[in-house]
């Protein structure tokens, strides 16, 4: 698929705001009714009866010596001084402490564990080396457990990488955005090409694994063809999955974005970024999951989305279905039986709801049946691309086309300009509509039907 297959009128009409869909309901819709004692009575409930599910831990590491001006985490800039990550880092410890012995976590298996920030690796090997030991102490790990962490190549050290491949880390993910020294220049992320490769080449001699890149486009500055000089410094590294993310422009949320605003590129030139991406990617032998992400034929995210057992969660496409995950830290967000969970977002309230309860809980939401019903139509669309009706009546003991009769008219106009195939028996997204998959998952949200006062999402291309 080229640039000149999408006509420019077909871009403006989808690309409006709108969920990326790594729950549903979406962040936006939860309440804040929700605390401590609360969170304790979910994690007890989640591991009665005979077979609880495994677990998916993520733990978020919020520190960062700079901004980067395109960033839309929670994210705590320190400069140089890191004074707050030991305190920070203690109560860590505890909340972990307190959440597995509500959880029964000795009784549980682990199958994924994630660290994400912030940038994990401003803290020093010795710290990371003490909240994995703590880790290992409280849960028990499946032999063949994903075990990843985001590093920034400019603050990690050889000894960082020595001290994770220690605590048993098979997957690495590295942020790149892009290598054009203009565009480092503007989101204040200056990061050497070299810098990044020897990284990288540390990372195979120690035995990792996985090694992922990240990618942002529609970032200032960015054109087709300078992306596709860095496109060719990433085949140059070697890596076995891709994300590349579509730059979400949030100022009303992150006002430090509003000062990359005056150098966007426009509409037509974001998505001929996108579409050369897509190009030369594929090209080189990756295969294009869906929305962000890109994988080696042989890699485990491929197999899992031919296999149609693709699954997706706050971190995006991941193999780990029917888990529940429990997030640690400041604005963790958790997924637990029927309920998503979040922690404060404010270090100062995270750090002192934990130090006096335990936990830090202050918002969340419970799935009723019709969000259980409407998860799984969107969340098979989002990974597989396909919807198939006899499934999903199955499962919820429905008539497909009449529980969501409102959503197949809404999908009409799509299925008019070419992205989506309304057939007796499935809802299937086309080539083109892949890259439009945010939008086709839409008229099956009910919340979207409440509008909001204020700007929430950023736009779907």
């Amino acid at each position: 698929m080229s640039a000149t297959t999408v006509p420019l009128e077909l871009l403006r009409r989808y690309n409006v705001p709108g969920p990326r869909y790594t729950s549903y309901p979406t962040a936006p819709s939860w309440k804040e009714s929700l605390d401590a004692a609360a969170y304790a009575r979910i994690l007890q409930e989640s591991s009665a009866g005979d077979e609880p599910p495994p677990l998916s831990l993520y733990f978020h590491l919020p520190f960062c010596e700079r901004l980067c001006y395109f960033c839309g985490c929670t994210v705590v800039i320190t400069g140089t001084h890191h004074g707050p990550e030991n305190p920070y880092m203690e109560t860590l410890l505890r909340e972990i402490d307190w959440v597995s012995e509500r959880l029964g976590a000795a009784d549980r298996r682990v199958v994924q564990l994630h660290w994400g920030g912030g940038t994990p690796t401003y803290s020093s090997p010795e710290l990371l080396t003490r909240l994995g030991g703590r880790i290992r102490e409280r849960f028990r790990f499946d032999p063949d457990a994903e075990i990843g962490v985001e590093i920034d190549p400019r603050v990690t050290t050889p000894a960082h990488l020595e001290a994770l491949a220690a605590l048993g880390f098979n997957r690495l993910s590295l942020g790149v955005q892009d290598f054009d020294p203009e565009v480092q220049e503007s989101i204040n992320r200056v990061q050497p090409f070299e810098a990044t490769r020897d990284l990288v080449r540390a990372a195979r001699s120690l035995g990792f694994p996985s090694v992922n890149l990240d990618l942002i486009y529609g970032l200032p500055h960015q054109t087709s063809e300078r992306f596709s000089r860095t496109i060719d410094q990433i085949l140059e590294i070697g890596p076995d999955r891709l994300a590349v993310y579509s730059y979400a422009n949030v100022p009303w949320m992150k006002k430090h974005q509003s000062v990359l605003e005056k150098h966007l590129p426009d509409e037509a030139t974001k998505l001929s970024i996108f579409l050369t991406a897509l190009e030369r990617f594929t090209a080189a032998g990756f295969e294009y999951i869906g929305m962000d992400h890109f994988a080696r034929p042989d890699d485990e995210l491929a197999r899992a989305r031919r296999e149609r057992t693709l699954h997706r969660n706050f971190q995006g496409y991941t193999t780990k279905a029917g888990t529940d995950l429990v997030g640690f830290g400041m604005s963790a967000i958790g997924s637990i039986g029927d309920w998503y969970v979040q922690n404060r977002r404010e270090l100062p309230l995270y750090r002192a709801e934990v130090d006096e309860r335990g936990g830090a809980t202050f918002r969340g939401a419970r799935l009723t049946a019709d969000d259980r019903l409407r998860r799984t139509v969107i969340e098979r669309l989002m990974c597989h691309g396909v919807v198939l009706k006899r499934e999903i009546e199955s499962e919820f003991g429905i008539r497909f086309d009449e529980e969501f009769a409102a959503a197949l008219e809404r999908l009409g106009p799509l299925e008019k300009d070419g992205l989506v195939a309304l057939a007796p028996d499935e809802v299937r997204a086309t080539p083109l509509g892949r890259i439009f998959l945010r939008n086709l998952a839409m008229p099956f949200d009910a919340y979207l039907e409440k509008p909001s006062e204020k700007p929430v999402f950023s736009r779907t291309v």
